[in-house]
């Protein structure tokens, strides 16, 4: 059996009139995430960790903001379209482990709903999926709440 790991990061500005969506759940807050697509740090950041493990490049080869086509596009299908490469190449996941680094909103919430839907979007079991949250204690452009940042690992299997 064939195991790879794979790591992801993505970090974007706060701003006012944007929806805040993160995990694929919007997220009631004041201000929400700038971007050629929606946004989504997070499933940016586990987009990347999947295409990582497998040496398939990076979020911006294969869904670039220079695309008109992926503007305003929903995050969740970019990490579903990710997924099919993944079991292209005859992988599937096997566990994520994944924390997002926001001053607020607060996260804690909104965990639960967030491992759901993206166990369902890579139709796995959640207890495969670890979703975890931090603040920077006031430090940096997320103390500041100029942004949420997003890492992710994940372990990829042989079928």
């Amino acid at each position: 059996m064939d195991f790879r790991v794979g790591f992801g990061y993505d970090v974007h500005r706060l701003v006012y009139n944007r929806p805040c969506i993160i995990g694929g759940v919007e997220i009631p807050f004041f201000k929400g995430l700038l971007g050629h697509s929606d946004a989504d740090v997070l499933l940016h950041a586990i987009t990347d960790a999947l295409l990582g493990a497998l040496a398939l490049g990076d979020i911006g080869t294969h869904f670039p903001d220079t695309d008109p086509k992926y503007k305003n596009a929903d995050s969740a299908v970019l990490l579903k379209d990710a997924y099919v490469l993944v079991g292209e190449k005859g992988y599937e996941l096997n566990n994520l482990d994944a924390t997002v680094a926001a001053q607020y909103p607060k996260m804690k919430p909104y965990i639960p709903q967030i491992r759901e839907r993206i166990a369902s979007l890579l139709d796995v079991e959640m207890d495969r999926i670890s979703i975890k949250a931090t603040t920077t204690e006031g430090l940096g452009f997320v103390g500041k709440e100029e942004g949420i940042a997003a890492y992710a690992n994940v372990s990829v299997i042989s079928r």
